[in-house]
């Protein structure tokens, strides 16, 4: 398996390039061309990701994410939401790498297995990083109105949130 895992790529730019032969495309033209597509792709969206970057950093530093945390901890208590998730629900839709980390701790403390370590696994695959993607994809074609668009993508968020937690107990029994 792993000899045909290694082929896979070497396999796929072989076929490519005789199938480009084949439609008489100049391959190398055609490859530097897309690379300078690619370097202009990268050079639209630098900005809003060096803006989410600094926001995520002055949010997570200022200590907003603690006092956030600390303020919606006893309503989770009160809708028996699991309050070691609440600061991993709240860098979600901001930060993949944070919540990946937060992810990471919440498994070395709880372990994998528990309850907390399948409901973080499960909201980590239902939502999406929303501020990021919003950036980075709207910036790339300069959209600059997004409002409806985070709107939208929050509810969803939270939606995912909620029912991650709710399916972990229908299925886990918790």
């Amino acid at each position: 398996m792993t000899k045909i895992s290694a082929l896979c790529v070497p396999a796929m730019i072989f076929l490519i390039v005789v199938y480009a032969l084949y439609k008489k495309v100049n391959v190398y033209e055609a490859f530097i061309e897309g690379a300078m597509d690619g370097v202009k792709t990268v050079f639209s969206i630098f900005a809003p990701i060096l803006a989410i970057l600094v926001a995520i950093n002055m949010f997570k530093k200022s200590g907003a994410m603690d006092m956030l945390t600390a303020l919606i901890t006893p309503f989770a208590r009160l809708i028996s939401f699991p309050t070691e998730m609440v600061p991993f629900a709240l860098l979600r839709p901001i930060s993949g790498s944070g919540s990946l980390a937060l992810a990471t701790d919440i498994f070395k403390t709880y372990g994998t297995d528990s309850f907390v370590g399948r409901a973080v696994s499960t909201l980590m695959g239902s939502t999406e990083t929303t501020f990021y993607t919003l950036s980075v994809y709207f910036g790339a074609v300069k959209i600059h109105n997004m409002r409806h668009s985070v709107k939208c993508a929050l509810i969803a968020d939270i939606v995912g949130i909620f029912v991650s937690v709710a399916v972990c107990r229908l299925v886990f029994k918790c």
